[in-house]
């Protein structure tokens, strides 16, 4: 007779009992066939109720492990492959190279430093945004994203930008990667999407992944050139013209205008400006956006908080020229914004009550201390024969040429072994692999208590 402690069991001694059995017929003490004892006979010997034993062998045949033979009782199963145990499952920890990360100076990195984020001011608007929008909270949010949401970039985007928007003309979506994929729902799969080289990688990826032909147009001193974009044949140009990545050149207005130019020469071709960091300009004001010279319309503006607030404020926004949206309602009108309302009402509330504007304020005061303690220490530390810095204006990046004879993947495997983590501007070339010898400096995160010991580390090096 089978015989189990259920003083054991913290509850239900049905479940206890349940659980026992189903141990010892997987793990193959209770061999298939077997005939298990009698209800009445099984609580007896246990000390408890026939229901108690009716429940254990009723979630047991539930489940598949024994069957009931009328006027013989219940017997074991037998289940193939029941014998086979899991393989052990190493778990992934993440954290494995923490000890290694506490002595890394990351330039590679992009994101946005951590004690940067108006954390205070953000969850105060979070706990109004419950209290006050219960009702809205619970409601579905407009298709293009919550009204109050869009109204305010559009009244941010006119004092900051200088950009004349009707609110109706912004899609809020859930990072510009959605987004690139609503455009080719929106702009045809027939059409040859054209991206920088050498440029940001991404966008590439998402047009493929989608079916559509995505080719490549190498740029110049001014940017992506036109008889390139001929070239390649494309009918949509992606292009980042305010600060390019990697090279951080500015587009001039002579070649903006060609480009436009380009686009009205035939109908269906459009300019895709990806406005990235342009909040960031360390001298003047903004740079004017490609979308404030077009007549046509034939730009489509894209931008994002994760650069201005934090890269994992998965909150962008595209606006798209009046004929677009109306072909948007018509064939993708059923889209749902992918942005939750709660955290679109407190981005809302963020914007339109003055904070975003003081927060972006801020930051360009703090990263460019940033920066110049960077350009500072390298002009203190290295040798004048052995780097150039390359500079711009605008984002959260320059370039720094050095005067290397390795390859450019050796010498940022050289750094690495040494705590510093780079990227080269060959890493971001599409077709070749050639050595430029000048890396991206990115100075959005990095930790300046580490800076000069860095610094003179890469002299060493050098």
């Amino acid at each position: 007779m089978l015989t189990y402690d259920l003083s054991c069991a913290s509850g239900p001694i049905y479940v206890y009992l349940y659980q026992c059995l189903k141990k010892d017929i997987s793990e193959g003490r209770i061999e298939p066939g077997t005939k298990l004892p009698s209800k009445r006979a099984f609580a007896g010997n246990l000390g408890v109720s026939t229901i108690t034993i009716e429940n254990a062998y009723g979630q047991l045949e539930s489940e598949g492990y024994i069957q009931s033979v009328p006027k013989k009782g219940y017997y074991v199963v037998d289940i193939p492959n029941l014998g086979i145990k899991k393989g052990t499952v190493k778990a992934v920890n993440n954290r494995s190279e923490s000890k290694v990360a506490d002595y890394l100076f990351d330039i590679s990195s992009n994101k946005a430093d951590a004690g940067s984020f108006p954390f205070s001011v953000w969850s105060k608007l979070m706990r109004e945004t419950l209290s006050e929008k219960t009702e809205q909270l619970l409601d579905n949010s407009e298709k293009t994203g919550v009204f109050e949401l869009r109204v305010a970039v559009a009244e941010h985007l006119s004092s900051y930008r200088g950009m004349d928007i009707n609110p109706d003309q912004i899609i809020i979506g859930a990072g510009t990667e959605y987004l690139y994929g609503v455009l080719v729902n929106l702009l045809g799969r027939d059409k040859v999407f054209c991206v920088e080289n050498p440029g940001y990688m991404k966008p590439k990826q998402i047009y493929e992944s989608n079916n559509v032909k995505c080719v490549y147009a190498d740029i110049d001193e001014q940017g992506i050139s036109v008889n390139k974009i001929k070239e390649k044949k494309a009918d949509v140009i992606h292009i980042c013209p305010t600060h390019h990545f990697p090279t951080g050149i500015t587009m001039p207005v002579s070649r903006r205008y060609e480009l436009l130019a380009w686009a009205n020469e035939k109908d269906g071709r459009y300019i895709i400006e990806d406005d990235y960091d342009s909040e960031f300009r360390v001298n003047g004001m903004p740079i004017s956006p490609f979308f404030n010279i077009d007549a046509c319309e034939k730009v489509i503006y894209m931008n994002t908080f994760s650069k201005s607030l934090a890269s994992t404020m998965r909150i962008s926004y595209m606006i798209l020229p009046e004929h677009l949206l109306k072909k948007y309602k018509q064939e993708l009108g059923f889209y749902s914004c992918t942005v939750p309302t709660f955290e679109q009402y407190t981005l809302a509330s963020f914007i339109s009550r003055g904070y975003f504007e003081k927060h972006i304020n801020r930051m360009r005061i703090y990263y460019g201390k940033k920066r110049k303690a960077l350009i500072d220490a390298i002009e203190h530390e290295l040798p004048k024969d052995k780097y150039e810095i390359i500079e711009n204006d605008s984002g959260l990046h320059f370039n720094l040429k050095l005067n290397i004879k390795m390859s450019d993947c050796k010498f940022k495997e050289l750094l690495k072994s040494h705590g510093i983590i780079v990227q080269a501007v060959s890493d971001y070339y599409m077709d070749e692999v050639k050595d430029y010898h000048i890396f991206i400096v990115n100075y959005s995160s990095i930790d300046i208590d580490m800076l000069m010991e860095k610094i003179k580390m890469l002299k060493k090096v050098l």
